[in-house]
């Protein structure tokens, strides 16, 4: 019989229709099927050991559905020291022990020269000014603008200007250094346009002003030798002037006349940010200040803010005042000022020549207070 030879199909070949004919469509059902698994409550499912390679679940780390992000889901304290550490003692019987290996920490008098200094050491945005008054001669309006001039500078850096805005005999320039020359506010006057051009630069202001080597701030003198109506500037000398000296100096401290009624007087308030009443225990002096601070208080808004912030020094310039006359003086000012600050006498503050460091060492703590208490009011 002849044909084809009737060829097996390898086990291994799929069915061409995708349907292993070898298994039957209908399964048969056991007899006794397993009962159907009941739902486990989730407090009785058993626990399993998971392998240390299987990714495991953090409450902490951000899901597909939480928003945040890494960062914002946790809390860290930063390295960094937030506050100032303060340093241990080092004066007195403190400062001694320290030296020999202690860490004390130092007295409350020291802690309040530490801060007051740190309070004069400070840039603020933006040039300040500040104006020495008083409405009565001798008054101690230029030792007060010098010593400012000075524990600013010598704690706060350079860019101190002290300046003579007097139309009569100003003695700022007397009792101060003087520079290479002598050259005053007259002669910068008519340069302050080409001060103000962007071409200028700072070392153009050392032509006018006269530098104080120790104590570290300039002078812009006033021209004493000639008469007062020579001298005389209007409220618009006054503007071009100090525009000068805002563009180069962070701090202006202003040696005013004693013409309260002056319009450069006058405009000299409308550029201060901060008035300081100078007056020593003389009964005159302590009654012109304290009229001008009443004056100033009528004058407008501005003005009154400035009396209310003001500044009192009350100076012992007389050796034979005894602390009865001096707080009584300090204590008429209380109801008129922001604060009062009282200066011992001393013998270098009398005559010549001024600087800070040839003062005693307790009249210079005081001109610290006193320049620390006008910081604090910027």
């Amino acid at each position: 019989m002849t044909g084809a030879p009737n060829d097996p199909q390898p086990a291994s070949a799929a069915p061409a229709n995708g349907i292993d004919q070898s298994m039957p469509l209908i399964q048969s059902v056991p007899t006794n099927p397993a009962p159907p698994l009941l739902p486990v409550e989730p407090d009785v499912v058993p626990q399993y050991h998971r392998s240390s390679s299987a990714p495991q679940a953090n409450a902490s780390e951000p899901t597909a559905q939480d928003p945040r992000t890494r960062r914002e889901m946790r809390e860290r304290q930063s390295f960094l020291q937030s506050e100032r550490p303060e340093e241990p003692a080092r004066e007195g019987a403190r400062g001694a022990l320290n030296r020999l290996g202690f860490k004390v920490p130092p007295s409350a008098a020291e802690q309040s020269v530490r801060d007051d200094e740190v309070a004069v050491s400070q840039h603020w945005p933006g040039p300040r000014t500040i104006a020495v008054v008083n409405g009565k001669g001798g008054a101690g309006k230029t030792p007060t603008t010098i010593l400012l001039a000075a524990v600013f500078a010598r704690f706060g850096g350079a860019g101190v200007l002290a300046w003579d805005n007097n139309q009569t005999r100003g003695t700022l320039g007397w009792r101060t250094e003087a520079g290479p020359h002598d050259r005053t506010l007259l002669e910068m006057l008519p340069e302050a346009e080409r001060l103000l051009g962007t071409g200028a630069q700072s070392a153009d202001l050392a032509h006018f002003v006269h530098h104080q080597p120790r104590e570290k701030y300039d002078v812009l003198r006033s021209k004493p030798i000639r008469l007062a109506h020579e001298n005389r500037l209007n409220p618009e000398d006054v503007d071009a002037i100090h525009a000068v000296a805002a563009k180069f100096y962070r701090l202006i401290i202003i040696d005013s006349g004693n013409d309260e009624s002056d319009p450069m007087w006058l405009r000299m308030i409308d550029h201060a940010d901060q008035i300081v009443v100078a007056t020593t225990t003389r009964d005159d002096h302590a009654e012109a200040g304290a009229l001008l601070l009443e004056a100033l208080e009528d004058r407008d808004e501005r003005s009154a803010r400035l009396a209310r912030r003001s500044v009192v020094v009350v100076s012992q310039a007389d050796p034979k005042a005894t602390p009865a006359d001096v707080d009584h003086v300090v204590e008429g000012y209380r109801s008129l000022a922001r604060d009062v600050v009282s200066i011992p006498f001393d013998h270098e503050i009398v005559d010549g020549h001024l600087r800070y460091g040839g003062l005693a060492k307790r009249t210079q703590r005081a001109w610290l207070t006193a320049a620390a208490s006008v910081a604090r009011g910027f």
